[in-house]
């Protein structure tokens, strides 16, 4: 079975407090993009092997396949990853492979796992795996992981993405450094006004940590307004940079 796992970005992150289990609550509203989008392939196999063209430690996908093996006796499977999203962008590439992987799972082997039964086995594996078992715009809170569908029309818009070459961004470290706060506007609100009015108004906290030490992806998010960009932010903690410009 082949799949094409997409990445996504943030329309707006608010850190609202740390919590007692050294995560954070947030509020974010989770958008699919298709501008990057990986193949994974899972064959039936008398063992187990995954490949992958990029390699980086405790892959999500291999820990997918042994969340399912482990409750339900999978029997060995071939994975191969061919990486096309960059890796610790702030895309949620490797998210999306995971949660891809659940769902290939399911149907190869007639698991009869719904949309909500996967998304809480892949919150499991990530903060934002759970968002791509539905893969449409979704409101995260929790760590990210608690999903309320949230209608937004974007049509009128082309979202273009930005990954600055040679930037790398600690997402550890970006929560180290946050300040955690809670907004005077609620991010539903805020997404209720017209995108002309964003600017202004929905933010990504982790910008104000990232930026003062990663200055080349906040020139980034200017150029993007200087071409015409009626929105544009930095996606999760970094370093990719969208922007929203009109068709």
């Amino acid at each position: 079975m082949t799949v094409y796992p997409n990445v996504k970005v943030n329309l707006g992150l608010h850190v609202l407090r740390k919590r007692a289990d050294g995560y954070h609550d947030l509020e974010t509203l989770f958008i699919p993009s298709f501008s990057f989008r990986d193949r994974l392939d899972i064959d039936y196999s008398d063992r187990f092997a995954f490949e992958a063209d990029v390699q980086w430690k405790d892959d999500l996908t291999v820990r997918a396949y042994r969340l399912l093996k482990d409750e339900f006796g999978l029997p060995p499977v071939r994975i191969r990853l061919e990486k096309h999203s960059p890796v610790g962008a702030g895309l949620g590439g490797g998210s999306a492979d995971a949660a891809f992987a659940l769902r290939a799972l399911n149907d190869m082997f007639s698991l009869g796992l719904d949309d909500r039964a996967l998304a809480s086995r892949a919150a499991l594996l990530g903060s934002d795996c759970a968002f791509f078992i539905y893969n449409r715009p979704m409101l995260g809170s929790g760590r990210g992981e608690i999903l309320e569908p949230f209608d937004i029309d974007l049509s009128g818009l082309e979202l273009r993405i930005h990954v600055p070459e040679g930037e790398s961004v600690s997402t550890g470290e970006a929560y180290r450094n946050i300040i955690p706060r809670e907004p005077e506007t609620a991010l539903r609100e805020i997404l209720t006004l017209p995108a002309s009015q964003w600017r202004e108004k929905l933010e990504n906290d982790f910008e104000q940590v990232i930026f003062p030490s990663h200055p080349a992806i906040g020139e980034i998010k200017a150029e993007m307004y200087a071409e015409g960009a009626v929105y544009a932010s930095m996606s999760g903690s970094g370093p990719a940079v969208f922007g929203l410009f009109r068709k």
